[in-house]
């Protein structure tokens, strides 16, 4: 989207007098494809779709669902070889440097001892730095794949043991119903929301999230300012300094949260907040009277809240400053000491030998800075837009039929209980007919499984 389109967009939808829309795809991120509300207008016009850009390729996590044939030696999606190429180029000429005088002028060699030594402390620290990554990391995926369980069983608890008034009256049960995919709608609200706040996007006026909060009253979608909310694209140089890992290029994440005049609340808490508020009034209304099922749906809430506690500390503590910044002066004291050690041994082989040396060690130190933070858009970072999609789509899985009642699939001439036979069936034996087929049934089963292994052997001895 360009300066021009958005300021078109901006204008249109003061018009309509509705908050102008965040199109995530301007800032890298692929846009979310079903949407719970598709019948929704959204300001400024239908969304298009938008073509394949050659540096999304590169810049977006990685497609879980997507299979390559290519040698791990041989990939560069995921690699920290680009962000590699600078720091290798200054110590390439460094090496070369060192080489030159030593070889011209006068020999600059120090003890191989000194390797000895600074190869312990720099394994440790980096030894240090690489498992607090990996765990921060880990631990992000945890959250996130609780999240997906406490939401799955929020939405299945919901769906089936809040009752429907039909009976009672018709426009009473379908305010019910619509009700309860609502609720079921504010579920994928809350990741969505959440993934937003993990990326420091602090609005609701995105272009995956506003259809399923517009209807709520929040501080995020109130404190939406159209002259300091809506993100620049990015020039090319900055991409591609970003791509190359260039500290001076990289922008501060939460400028966008500092540009803010006004409070952005918590929206996934606020989510939380009108979550609770309706399995409140399912319960005063009778609609949802069973304890232990308001037990599992509060116990539900309570875990959804602990996630966001958690992915909260993951990502607002990072690696205390003082141990990267050691880290990272002793690493490069041990890179730049390589040529003068390796001098004495290799000569001119010491150029190569040095960046070699240095690729291992800065780019095991580069991993550990890359995956730190996982809920980014890098290509090691986690893919949480395909868990949200993933998610929504369990959710409307649920929601895509009406409560089963048991009668309804256990009765069933369709269902094969025992051996082939039906309901129908069955049904007609007496009990002690019944149990007797249930014992023959363990015995047929343990045969089978052993005749299966025997076959089995007696092929793996041919």
């Amino acid at each position: 989207m360009s300066t021009t389109d958005t300021t078109n967009s901006l204008q249109e939808q003061d018009q309509l007098g509705k908050p102008p829309y965040i199109d995530v795809n301007s800032q890298g991120t692929s846009l979310r494809q079903p949407s719970p509300m598709p019948t929704s207008k959204r300001p400024g016009g239908p969304r298009q779709k938008s073509s394949i850009r050659t540096e999304e390729s590169f810049t977006q996590p990685r497609d879980i669902e997507r299979h390559s044939k290519i040698p791990y030696l041989l990939r560069m999606r995921g690699s920290i070889t680009p962000r590699m190429i600078i720091p290798l180029s200054f110590v390439g000429a460094w090496a070369t440097l060192i080489t030159c005088i030593s070889h011209w002028v006068h020999p600059l060699v120090v003890s191989s001892l000194l390797l000895t030594v600074l190869g312990f402390v720099v394994g440790l620290g980096i030894s240090f730095r690489t498992s607090s990554a990996y765990e921060r990391y880990v631990d992000g995926r945890k959250y996130w794949a609780q999240l997906s369980q406490a939401s799955r069983d929020l939405a299945r608890h919901l769906w089936i043991h809040v009752e429907e008034r039909h009976g009672q009256d018709p426009a009473l049960g379908k305010q019910d119903l619509l009700g309860k995919v609502t609720a079921l709608n504010l579920i994928v609200a809350f990741a969505v929301a959440l993934k937003h706040r993990l990326r420091f996007e602090p609005y609701a006026q995105y272009d995956d999230l506003e259809p399923l909060v517009s209807h709520l009253s929040t501080f995020a979608g109130e404190a939406f300012d159209p002259d300091t909310s809506v993100p620049q694209p990015k020039s090319s140089w900055k991409r591609g300094g970003e791509y190359l890992g260039l500290t001076v290029a990289q922008s501060n994440p939460r400028k966008v949260i500092k540009r803010s005049k006004k409070n952005l609340g918590n929206l996934p808490l606020e989510v939380l907040t009108y979550l609770s508020a309706y399995v409140d009034s399912v319960i005063r209304s009778g609609q949802f009277t069973n304890g232990t099922e308001q037990a599992m749906v509060m116990n539900s809430l309570n875990s959804l809240n602990e996630v966001l506690a958690g992915t909260e500390r993951v990502l607002n503590t990072p690696l205390p400053v003082a141990y990267s910044i050691a880290i990272s002066q002793i690493t490069w004291v041990y890179v730049m000491m390589l040529p003068f050690q390796l001098w004495d041994a290799l000569r001119w082989i010491t150029i190569p030998g040095t960046i070699v040396g240095a690729y291992i060690i800065l780019g095991i130190a580069a991993i550990g800075r890359e995956i730190e933070n996982p809920f980014g858009r890098d290509e090691n970072d986690l893919p949480l837009d395909k868990f949200c999609q993933g998610l929504e789509d369990e959710i409307n899985v649920i929601a895509a039929r009406a409560p089963p009642r048991s009668e309804d699939f256990v009765m069933n001439d369709d269902n094969a209980i025992m051996f082939d036979n039906s309901y129908s069936t069955l049904a007609a034996q007496s009990i002690e007919e019944i149990r007797a087929g249930l014992r023959a049934r363990t015995v047929r089963a343990s045969a089978t499984r052993a005749s299966i292994q025997q076959a089995r052997g007696e092929k793996q001895g041919v």
